[in-house]
């Protein structure tokens, strides 16, 4: 499942997500499932034929990414592989940074985080020249939603419905998401 929050410049994505890394870190191993937020540039496109034809989107690079991941394995609702990533490197996540609120309350830590996008422009590296002048606002009115369909897609995972393993034998890697 896929959900996209588009504003000025900023847009916010987000899926269900199983995963399975084939070079694990130590404590990293066995796969993986929940769901992946993204802040991402976005850009309208200039429709292509009429007045009434379909414009375009592009959802373009990232800028900031949130996983509320638990291992499969564990129990659900553990949360125990819940990180973010502060920064890319073009398209390229930087380290997995944990955070003892993203795990102990992730809707919240979510929304506080999405709620000042200054600061997690900031902290991606990037000037305030990369956001339109209307994304903050436009964002922090949109936060209640956000994790709404963030908070029906967790279920969703809890449920069995969403972030499944690939149909099949078990797989020593896997990315199974839009994201």
């Amino acid at each position: 499942m896929f959900c996209a929050f588009g504003f000025e410049r900023i847009g916010v994505v987000v899926s269900d997500l199983y995963f399975v890394d084939p070079e694990p870190r130590p404590g990293q191993e066995g796969a993986e499932r929940g769901v992946r937020i993204e802040v991402r540039a976005v850009e309208p496109g200039e429709p292509k034929g009429s007045i009434y034809a379909a414009r375009p989107i592009t959802v373009d690079r990232p800028i900031w990414r949130g996983d509320l991941l638990e291992t499969v394995s564990g129990p659900p609702g553990s949360f125990d592989r819940t990180h973010h990533h502060p920064a890319f490197s073009g398209w390229e996540p930087g380290q997995r940074v944990y955070v003892e609120g993203l795990s102990t309350d992730p809707l919240r830590w979510v929304a506080d985080r999405l709620s000042d996008l200054d600061r997690l422009v900031a902290e991606a590296g990037l000037g305030p020249d990369e956001v339109g002048p209307d994304d903050a606002a436009g964002l922090r009115a949109a936060v209640p939603d956000i994790v709404a369909a963030v908070d029906r897609m967790l279920q969703g995972v809890r449920a069995g419905v969403l972030a499944r393993p690939p149909e099949g034998e078990p797989v020593g890697s896997a990315r199974v998401s839009w994201l």
